[in-house]
């Protein structure tokens, strides 16, 4: 199968989830105006999308991030999966052929590292004319039993497994800040010290390392694939489907230029 042309998309748990909620609150309206700016998409695509609100409290009420829980692993796998759910369901009814894939069944982690992913599945479901949907989600570790898997992790495992060509990070942000609010337009590894001043935490509860921690995948998949990552505001009208037609919209992560 030709990897060359595919191009993988997350979506934030911060754009499709009321993030600052205690338990799972999905914006609908939004998972439907982004279901339908894909929708005109005709090329490969994977989409992973964020647990916001499905994932990340639950995580933090059961400490999972520190200590093994049978039940604070199930129920927060339980919760993303309602939330996958719900985006396949609306990518279905704007007429693109979603399916769901979940890391649970088919990842296993060293230490919170990925060590393999089944890929097979997601290699037809490509090949047939399928989206496949993942989602940041707990999966079984061989280190600590269960452990977090965080979309942004999933999205450069899989774009340099599958020599994917543009990956876009759909976020809550305009793309990355500097100190007064504008966009840094491109961040590689020679200003990476400089703007690494810049970045902190996500407002919200985030167990996965917020906006640093999604540069820091991003500047490592650069390096290993010399591909180039946007980040950019899911949250705004048009950016995913400028994205998706090829535009290079906010920040640009990577070996590329502007």
């Amino acid at each position: 199968m030709d990897n060359n042309n595919i191009t993988i998309l997350k979506i934030g748990g911060s754009v499709i989830t009321d993030k600052s909620a205690d338990d799972g609150t999905a914006r609908l309206s939004e998972i439907e105006r982004i279901a339908a700016e894909i929708s005109g998409f005709e090329g490969k695509l994977i989409i992973v999308h964020g647990a916001g609100s499905f994932g990340h409290p639950q995580v933090k009420r059961f400490g999972l991030t520190g200590k093994f829980d049978h039940e604070g692993s199930i129920i927060t796998h339980m919760s993303v999966r309602k939330l996958n759910t719900m985006v396949v369901e609306t990518l279905n009814s704007a007429g693109i052929n979603a399916l769901p894939v979940h890391p649970m069944a088919c990842a296993i982690s060293s230490n919170s590292r990925i060590k393999s992913m089944f890929r097979e599945q997601i290699e037809e479901m490509l090949a047939n004319g399928f989206v496949p949907v993942l989602h940041g989600d707990m999966v079984m570790d061989t280190d600590l039993g269960t452990s977090v898997l965080s979309g942004d992790q999933i999205v450069p495992y899989l774009a340099i497994q599958m020599k994917a060509s543009r990956i876009g990070i759909g976020s809550a942000e305009e793309g990355v800040l500097d100190d007064k609010g504008g966009v840094i337009p491109l961040i590689n590894n020679e200003n990476f010290d400089e703007i690494k001043a810049y970045l902190s935490g996500s407002a919200n509860t985030d167990v996965t390392g917020g906006m640093l921690g999604k540069v820091l995948e991003l500047l490592e998949l650069s390096e290993q694939s010399n591909s180039t990552s946007y980040i950019f505001n899911a949250g705004n009208t048009g950016n995913i489907s400028d994205f998706l037609s090829g535009k290079n919209i906010g920040t640009a992560i990577g070996a590329g230029t502007i």
